[in-house]
């Protein structure tokens, strides 16, 4: 079990209903079929695991076995509603406000002010004073509103407009990141000074305030659909952290290429602490803040010649 892709979620089957049997082949079919759709790879021991998830969908469908149901996937009219049920299935999206702090340093103490200074207000028209920054893989939305939470405190940017685009190939967490209401396990790392400043008792929890709310516009968007990448604005910063993890390569290469062709020169791209773009990308500059490594797209800003 510990050799088990972490993107798989734990099982919660009947033990009344054993999974169906799924072939060599058809684990092969449904599996490339999967990770061109999205990304994701199963490797060879996650088998017996897709088998145990899939089989609850081929039983709400009354699909007899997995050929027929890679099939259903493939040609049935309702293959994209069913696309974005597999989507929550087989993804997990454990999260939390502040996370990795120590990146989140380089972007407050190092990488906004070398924005800030990059593009100063004085010099440009009153439409370019702003600031975008794209939340990719955003889950339950945790990350970008504390992305917000960080632009609207910034001394530096008191006269900038910031937009914040968080996007999820999942629906179903799309629909809690815009309630905005998060529990107590939300917190763990949070500042008394942010929950008391950005939150509000609710039902359910706590819930963001529509300050920091208001900062934030969150889409459904698959990383693998270039084509509706590239309708998306020139980004300063692209935060991707803990997605790219669970795919392939030429599925990663796919992804980082995108992300190349949205950031602006000199824009700056945050991956979680156990990705890089080793053996996938040479575009980007590798920048040694004092706090964090992170990539550059070169541009102005960015130091010739390499990193720095």
């Amino acid at each position: 079990m510990e050799n088990l892709p972490e993107n798989i979620k734990p099982g919660r089957e009947s033990i009344l209903e054993p999974p169906l049997q799924m072939s060599d082949e058809d684990f092969r079919s449904l599996r490339d079929f999967i990770n061109r759709y999205c990304g994701i790879y199963f490797d060879v021991q996650a088998k017996f695991l897709l088998e145990r998830r899939l089989t609850q969908q081929l039983r709400h469908h009354r699909i007899r076995n997995f050929r027929d149901y890679y099939f259903f996937l493939k040609y049935d009219p309702r293959r994209e509603e069913e696309l974005n049920t597999l989507a929550e299935i087989l993804t997990t999206n454990e999260t939390y406000f502040f996370r990795e702090d120590y990146q989140l340093k380089a972007l407050t103490e190092e990488i906004l002010p070398e924005i800030a200074e990059t593009k100063k207000p004085e010099i440009l028209l009153p439409s370019e004073k702003c600031l975008r920054i794209w939340s990719a893989g955003c889950s339950s939305g945790e990350e970008a509103y504390t992305l917000a939470i960080l632009t609207h405190d910034h001394p530096l940017l008191k006269k900038w407009t910031v937009e914040i685009f968080a996007s999820d190939i999942s629906n179903q967490v799309l629909t809690l990141a815009r309630k905005g209401v998060y529990r107590e396990s939300a917190f763990r790392v949070t500042q008394d000074v942010y929950r008391r400043r950005y939150f509000e008792p609710a039902e359910d929890g706590f819930r963001v305030r529509n300050e920091i709310r208001r900062l934030v516009t969150f889409g459904h968007l698959n990383l693998l659909d270039e084509e509706r990448i590239k309708m998306l604005k020139p980004q300063d910063i692209i935060m991707c952290r803990n997605v790219i993890i669970y795919f392939d390569r030429e599925s990663r290469r796919r992804v980082i290429k995108s992300f190349f062709e949205r950031l602006r020169p000199g824009g700056f791209l945050l991956l979680g602490h156990s990705e890089s773009l080793m053996n996938l990308s040479t575009d980007f500059i590798l920048r040694h803040f004092k706090n964090d490594m992170v990539y550059q797209k070169p541009g102005p800003g960015a130091p010739p010649g390499g990193a720095k």
